[in-house]
């Protein structure tokens, strides 16, 4: 059995967390053990379960506490992360356009968080979006100090293209700053949005 710790982790990463596990038993019969200390987990590993066909048997251990064995059989297929657990693109001309540093109207520390946890899902796929576009307080996620600049490389390097807007980090102070891709103009930001197939604006 394998042993997955989630506690304390928020979504995408149980899911994430416990898809490298299952992937780790290379096709062989085997089970993992996830432990995780909320409902919303633990429904988002039932869906992966029920998306795959793997068996999944969940004992509450715990006010906060949730401890899910998911039984994957031989030559069982490979998981990846589902659709409804964080919605993320999944189209090869997809154009991700972030206008802030965080997602949402709510909470100041909540939208920040979802945000980070958009671009770490967006970054577990197979499939890319073509172009990540910042703009607005966008720039402060691709500039030093971002939570999300390591993801953010990380996609880069698979060939996503990420452009920063040059005037908002003029606006901000945040020219000297830029951590990964490249800056652009509103011009190049009306070309990319007009010729995608498919825009998202978490």
């Amino acid at each position: 059995m394998i042993s997955v710790n989630a506690l304390g982790d928020a979504c995408p990463l149980p899911v994430v967390k416990t898809i490298d596990a299952i992937k780790s038993l290379n096709g062989a019969a085997g089970t993992v053990e996830v432990l995780v200390d909320n409902d919303t987990a633990v429904q988002n590993l039932k869906r992966l379960a029920g998306s795959k066909g793997y068996a999944i048997a969940v004992e509450q251990q715990g006010e906060k506490r949730y401890r899910a064995v998911l039984t994957v059989g031989d030559q069982a297929e490979q998981p990846e992360l589902p659709a409804e657990c964080c919605p993320v693109p999944a189209e090869k001309k997809t154009v991700v356009v972030i206008s802030s540093d965080r997602m949402g109207d709510g909470d100041e520390t909540l939208g920040k968080t979802l945000l980070k946890g958009f671009l770490f899902a967006l970054r577990q796929q197979d499939i890319l979006p073509k172009t990540i576009l910042f703009y607005n307080r966008g720039a402060f996620v691709s500039t030093e100090g971002s939570a999300s600049v390591e993801d953010l490389k990380d996609m880069e390097a698979r060939g996503v293209e990420i452009l920063t807007c040059g005037t908002c980090l003029n606006y901000y102070g945040l020219t000297e700053k830029l951590a990964v891709g490249g800056v652009t103009n509103m011009y190049s930001i009306v070309e990319a949005m007009t010729g995608a197939d498919r825009i998202v604006k978490p």
